[in-house]
């Protein structure tokens, strides 16, 4: 653990050795867009990741890597766990939850799911292993459109939680039929359409990049809606030179990266009480700190289990998306159109 003089150690320093405990416990960082800018450097830096919470899991399972740290949210961790049962997961601390997560709770959705045994249960990756374990499928909000397009097509009735804005979208996307869990996102709910339109009257040039987890009159304003990867990848393909952008704000820091000659605006959350609960930062990813890093690396201690009963249940439905998107990407291969290649590729990623 870190002692009081070591909690004073200037922030280089500190780096510094993480770096160090990250060789010494032949470790790997992957971090997501939404934690501070300086775990997400020292993700790169370190020979880790920065991604969406599908991309986190897959480096850590691919990654040679003995232990993977995981700097997100705990069902982040427990995804990274079900991926690689043979590693041992890390997270600097394991309070950090989601609004999304807490909100279905797996005895709940165990009723909700036996009140509708006709329906093909669809659960976002924001949700616990618990809750991942009764699915037909997990989807992230890039692949997600398209697996319940596909289930439509075949004629299927969907149960779908807990975020109700995403289910609504794909709904409105899809026109399937659709049973929503009433859940949603402490970050994305607060953002407001009123106040989204008059920042839109002082910047008519700025193009509006939204995530799925944003209410309808947010996302009607969009002129792209998706995943953080795809929002990322917007910012740096389209011409535009000013962006609002409604999701976490720790997505800016990338976003500035890449187009570093672009502006870019986060979209309001108060409306007329000019009061918001996260103003477009998710507390529970403010939990991942470079002490508490450090900490983890030196004890030991935060370490994610899945029982391991759970753990396969929960990995099927997450093999099934997998799956259908590696047959997304093997179709584009063969057809050699390079604009359709682009576009299947951005469905291939998470929150």
């Amino acid at each position: 653990m870190l002692n009081q003089q070591e909690k004073v150690t200037p922030r280089s320093e500190l780096i510094h050795r993480i770096k160090q405990l990250l060789k010494q416990e032949n470790a790997v960082l992957v971090a997501h867009y939404y934690v501070a800018p300086e775990i997400q450097d020292l993700a790169l830096e370190s020979g880790g990741c920065v991604g969406d919470s599908l991309e986190m899991a897959r480096f850590g399972r691919e990654h040679p890597a003995t232990t993977v740290v995981v700097a997100g949210v705990r069902f982040m961790g427990e995804t990274a766990s079900i991926l690689s049962p043979e590693k041992r997961i890390l997270m600097p601390s394991l309070e950090a939850t989601c609004s999304l997560d807490l909100g279905c709770p797996a005895d709940k959705f165990a009723d909700f799911c036996a009140q509708h045994p006709d329906r093909t249960v669809v659960v976002y990756a924001n949700t616990s292993a618990a809750v991942k374990a009764q699915a037909d499928w997990v989807v992230t909000s890039s692949v997600g459109l398209d697996i319940v397009a596909s289930l439509h097509a075949n004629g299927e009735k969907i149960l779908w939680a807990p975020d109700r804005h995403l289910g609504s979208y794909i709904q409105r996307e899809t026109g399937a039929d659709m049973l929503l869990w009433h859940g949603d996102c402490i970050v994305h709910d607060e953002f407001k359409g009123l106040e989204l339109e008059a920042l839109r009257r002082q910047h008519p040039d700025a193009k509006v990049l939204v995530h799925p987890e944003a209410p309808e009159s947010v996302v009607q304003q969009a002129d792209v809606v998706g995943s953080t990867t795809r929002l990322i990848k917007a910012s740096t393909e389209l011409d535009a030179t000013h962006f609002i952008v409604a999701t976490d704000q720790g997505i800016l820091h990338e976003m500035r990266k890449q187009a570093p000659n672009k502006t870019f605006l986060a979209a309001p959350t108060a409306g007329e009480s000019a009061s918001c609960k996260s103003c477009a930062f998710c507390p529970w990813m403010a939990m991942n700190e470079l002490d508490k890093l450090a900490s983890a690396l030196e004890s030991g201690l935060n370490q994610i289990t899945v029982d391991p009963a759970l753990a396969r249940a929960a990995r099927l439905p997450i093999e099934r998306m997998l799956n259908f998107s590696a047959q997304q990407q093997r179709r584009v291969r063969s057809s050699g159109n390079i604009e359709n290649d682009m576009e299947l590729y951005q469905h291939v990623g998470a929150v």
